[in-house]
């Protein structure tokens, strides 16, 4: 799966015509928006527009004014305009938000509201961005799996785990919880990482109370659960306000660091002869950007907007042991993990 990060857009001085005021006599408020517009692959710009503020409007509401008359091609994903389909995802001011939720009165209208596309996900064409990379995530995870000895008829548990997992299942996709992450947003690692919402959805599955899998070999060594370093800033721009930090990713760093970190279990894996790690499997992620910063400079000021392909990551292989010195020393045994080390990778 090939993935391209975009580089940021060039500022055009282009401005449509409208209101030229906050206030123009009337009691009409004016905002003035700075939309990123470009394709993937071709030059990128921000044009700026001038909108009426109506009471209660929001940036969806602008938007849907510059398509009806400014610039009718921009491309704009949105559906159900009620916060609960998370299809209107967006930068508002650097900040990952739903548009149709985030009021224009929240702003000061003497200043530019700057409107742009989710910058962790490939650019597709102006607010659009392709996040299909998610759903391939998605489909790794192994799902909800029920005893298949009990019929549906008798399953049975109590209130406060419902309560415990209900949280998690009010997640409407809207991916702000992934724009934000700095480990998918900055590409800072070579390894695979399945980012805040996939955790929740974990999470879900794993504390659900007659779930029979084991996700914890999975969330050490092809998920990356141990990336995370609970910056809290996917819970802090979560529109459902799920505690993704403290409720989903801790408890499951927790139980990973239990399985695979406590000595205890260590010995008690030997004596009953479980593996380690899972079968390995392939995780797409994010591309890492190369450490050339001249070529950045380069693109940025030419507003090319040119991007970089990358191909699927692969889960790291296990190493070799180390051959032995002399015959008559008996040869050490393999490591029992790829990242081998005495803490979860990057955490702390």
């Amino acid at each position: 799966m090939t993935l391209q990060v975009r580089p940021p857009a060039e500022v055009a001085p282009a401005r449509v015509a409208g209101p030229s005021s906050v206030d123009d006599g009337t009691g009409t408020a004016t905002a003035h928006l700075r939309v990123f517009r470009g394709e993937a692959g071709g030059p990128t710009h921000y044009d700026a527009f001038d909108v009426p503020v109506g009471e209660g409007m929001v940036i969806l509401d602008a938007l849907h004014w510059i398509q009806g008359n400014g610039a009718p091609d921009l491309a704009v994903r949105w559906n159900c305009k009620a916060a609960k389909c998370g299809s209107c995802s967006a930068e508002v001011n650097g900040r990952p938000r739903l548009t149709c939720k985030t009021r224009l009165s929240d702003f000061d209208l003497e200043e530019p509201i700057t409107v742009e596309p989710m910058r962790t996900f490939p650019l597709i064409r102006d607010l659009v961005t392709d996040v299909s990379w998610n759903y391939e995530v998605n489909r790794s995870l192994e799902p909800f799996t029920p005893p298949a000895d009990v019929p549906q008829s008798d399953w049975r548990w109590q209130q406060e785990d419902i309560e415990r997992v209900q949280e998690f299942r009010k997640c409407i996709e809207c991916f702000l919880c992934q724009d934000v992450c700095h480990v998918l947003r900055n590409h800072e690692t070579d390894r695979p990482f399945m980012g805040p919402r996939f955790l929740v959805r974990a999470a879900g599955l794993e504390m659900h109370p007659i779930d029979q899998a084991d996700r914890r070999p999975y969330l050490k060594d092809v998920g990356g659960v141990g990336y995370c370093n609970i910056t809290k800033c996917c819970t802090e721009v979560c529109p459902e306000h799920i505690k993704i930090t403290d409720n989903a990713i801790i408890p499951l760093k927790e139980r990973v660091a239990d399985e695979f970190y406590d000595p205890i279990q260590w010995v008690w894996r030997k004596l009953r002869g479980t593996p380690d790690a899972p079968a390995r499997r392939d995780l797409p992620v994010l591309p890492a950007a190369p450490s050339t910063a001249g070529a950045h400079d380069a693109a940025t000021a030419s507003g090319s907007g040119g991007t970089r392909s990358a191909a699927p990551m692969h889960a790291p292989e296990a190493a070799a042991p180390a051959a032995p010195k002399r015959a008559a020393v008996r040869a050490k045994r393999p490591r029992r993990r790829s990242d081998a080390g005495d803490e979860t990778p990057s955490e702390g």
